[in-house]
């Protein structure tokens, strides 16, 4: 009797125990999600790529393919290209260098710096917070970063360059002494708040394209998410993607070994300065398979359903007369029947980035230079010219940085 007593006196003290600390970790909890986050990753199968090459058809355009760009390559083109239609890769090659001191060449695993395409993944991680209810793109900035010195700013309107912000890379300059250290959002963001930079023009007036937008969302995404950025993308977008060779750059951790390194025209390295740290408005590396899972997760709604890819498609921040448009994150040519090429070009240090989605066909064209040569802008319509016979009006032929 006594040994049953002192077991129960045992078995309630640790029942106590127990329910104290599954209360602290409740506790723990709530402050840890205090802003009230809680989304779960989507889980879908990661299909491997398809390569269709053997039809004689795939054989007479890779023919003709191979002859466009050994010409390229002779005009100093240096970096990788994949064209992909209805799901399938036609067509994959690495011309030239990653590493040109050690003369690695280039692999279908090499990342290279996405420049502004980086603007299409902090795009859709913002809409994909908003599609769940973890955001709201007509409120405020100032909802989600408290001390944003622009009150009248929406999301929205950062998403479709319609913001009046000016761009970081222009005004940091001017409070910063230091131009060669990189800087991050958050310093970025500082500076912002204390010298407060004039607005170009009063807030959803006129576009102008410009790189603290998507800054500034790249911090309201770790805000809502309480997450830094470079996880978020990780763990949200790049793992359920199966994009392994896709990731956030930080000049603190430097490139992994078989990343591509940056040259400008003549071979000399593009070395960090103060603006390489900010991400969001650039930042990410990735592969061109990586960058067609990406492609390819729109036609599947992996992250993105119907009426959110709608929503990114479909408001038109018109740049001039014509089809030249900007939704949200995507540049976009909008053409009067209503078909649309949905595109972002990129331009950072020596880096040219081309990413050409002509949805209605499902038919892609992704090339990442990592040696300056603004030609690969004008590749996207040469391509086309040599797939389809023909390339879309207005074409999308210039840099953006």
């Amino acid at each position: 009797m006594q040994h049953t007593k002192k077991f129960y006196i045992v078995t309630v003290l640790l029942s106590l125990l127990l329910i104290a600390c599954h209360s602290n970790s409740q506790q723990v909890s709530a402050r840890t999600n205090k802003n009230g986050f809680a989304l779960n990753p989507v889980s879908a199968p990661i299909q491997p790529l398809v390569f269709d090459t053997m039809s004689p058809q795939i054989r007479e355009i890779t023919a003709k393919l191979d002859k466009f760009y050994q010409a390229q390559v002779r005009a100093g083109f240096n970096g990788n290209v994949l064209i992909g239609y209805k799901g399938h890769v036609l067509y994959e090659r690495a011309y030239g260098l990653a590493n040109r001191e050690k003369k690695i060449p280039l692999t279908a695993n090499s990342s290279c710096q996405l420049a502004s395409v980086t603007k299409t993944f902090t795009g859709a991680a913002t809409l994909y917070l908003y599609q769940n209810k973890q955001l709201d793109i007509d409120q405020p900035v100032t909802t989600y970063i408290k001390d944003f010195p622009y009150p009248g700013i929406t999301l929205r309107m950062l998403l479709d360059h319609r913001s009046g912000l000016p761009d970081y890379t222009h005004w940091v300059p001017n409070y910063k002494g230091d131009q060669r250290t990189p800087i991050y959002n958050d310093e970025m963001l500082a500076l912002m708040t204390k010298n407060k930079p004039h607005l170009e023009f009063k807030a959803d007036t006129r576009f102008t394209y410009c790189n603290t937008n998507y800054a500034v969302l790249a911090k309201v995404i770790e805000v809502v998410s309480g997450m830094p950025y470079a996880q978020f993308m990780h763990d949200y977008i790049f793992q359920p993607l199966g994009m392994n060779h896709t990731f956030v750059y930080d000049p603190a951790k430097g490139l992994p070994a078989d990343a591509a390194i940056s040259y400008r025209y003549n071979w000399a390295r593009e070395p960090d300065m103060f603006a390489d740290g900010v991400y969001g408005d650039k930042g990410i590396y990735s592969t061109p398979e990586d960058m067609y899972r990406w492609d390819q997760s729109f036609y599947k709604n992996t992250l993105l359903n119907p009426a959110t890819i709608d929503l990114a498609y479909g408001p038109c921040s018109f740049e001039r007369p014509g089809v030249k448009n900007y939704g949200l994150g995507w540049r976009m040519l909008c053409y009067p029947n209503g078909s649309k090429v949905i595109y972002h070009n990129g331009w950072w240090h020596g880096n040219n980035t081309s990413f050409y989605r002509l949805i209605q066909d499902n038919f892609t064209i992704v090339v990442l230079g990592n040696k300056f040569n603004k030609s690969i802008y004008r590749q996207a319509a040469a391509i086309c010219n040599i797939v389809r016979g023909t390339a879309p009006d207005g074409s999308a032929g210039e840099g953006e940085d």
